[in-house]
C-alpha cells in the first residue's frame, strides 16, 4: 500500500478535517480499512435490505394514498352532479356530507405529505407538524358530521361533543407552540 498524505481535506468554516488516505497498490487485496468482519457484513447487507423494502412499502403507500384521493375526487364531483341532476343539492344535509367528503380527502392529502416526509427523511418537527394537521383536519370532520340523534342521549353527545372540543383545542395548542418555537429558532 501506498500512503498518500493528507489526500482527503474537507472544510467547513471553522471546522477544517484533514486525513490520510491509504491507497491499495496492484499487490494489495483487502480493502481499504482491512477486511471486514464476517458479524458486519451480513448484519449490513440484512439492514440494506430491510431499509430498501421499507423505502419501497413506503412508496407503494403513497401509491395508494394518491388513488384513494384520485377515486374520492370522482366520487365526490359525481355525488355532486347526481345531487344536482335530484335537485337536492340545497338540501342542508346533502352539502353537509359533500363538506364531509372534501375533508377526507384533505386528510388523505395531509397523510400522503406525512408519508413523503417520512420517505424523504424530513425534518421531525416537519413531520409532527403534518401530523397535527391532519388531526385537525380529521376533528373538524368530526364536529361538522356531529349528530346528538346519533347517541343513546343527551349526556352521550354532550360528552362526545365535550371530548371533541377539548381534543380541537388541544391540537390547537400544539401547533401555536410548535409555530412560536420554529420562529424562535428561525430568529436565532
Amino acid at each position: 500500500m501506498s500512503r498518500n498524505k493528507n489526500a482527503l481535506r474537507v472544510d467547513h468554516g471553522l471546522i477544517r478535517i484533514e486525513a490520510d488516505c491509504w491507497c491499495m497498490g496492484d499487490a494489495d487485496s483487502d480493502p481499504i480499512g482491512g477486511s471486514p468482519s464476517p458479524a458486519d457484513t451480513a448484519d449490513d447487507r440484512i439492514l440494506a435490505y430491510s431499509g430498501t423494502l421499507l423505502r419501497y412499502v413506503e412508496v407503494v403507500a403513497a401509491l395508494v394514498l394518491v388513488v384513494l384521493f384520485a377515486i374520492g375526487v370522482f366520487d365526490l364531483g359525481l355525488q355532486i352532479f347526481q345531487s344536482a341532476l335530484a335537485g337536492s343539492i340545497t338540501d342542508p344535509l346533502v352539502v353537509v356530507s359533500f363538506i364531509d367528503t372534501a375533508l377526507l380527502l384533505f386528510i388523505i392529502v395531509e397523510v400522503y405529505h406525512t408519508v413523503i416526509a417520512y420517505t424523504e427523511e424530513s425534518d421531525t418537527r416537519q413531520i409532527v407538524r403534518l401530523v397535527i394537521y391532519t388531526g385537525v383536519i380529521a376533528m373538524v370532520r368530526k364536529a361538522i358530521i356531529f349528530r346528538t340523534g346519533e347517541y343513546a342521549d343527551e349526556g352521550a353527545a354532550l360528552m362526545a361533543a365535550g371530548a371533541y372540543t377539548l381534543i380541537i383545542f388541544g391540537l390547537a395548542a400544539l401547533l401555536v407552540v410548535e409555530r412560536r418555537t420554529r420562529m424562535l429558532g428561525a430568529g436565532n
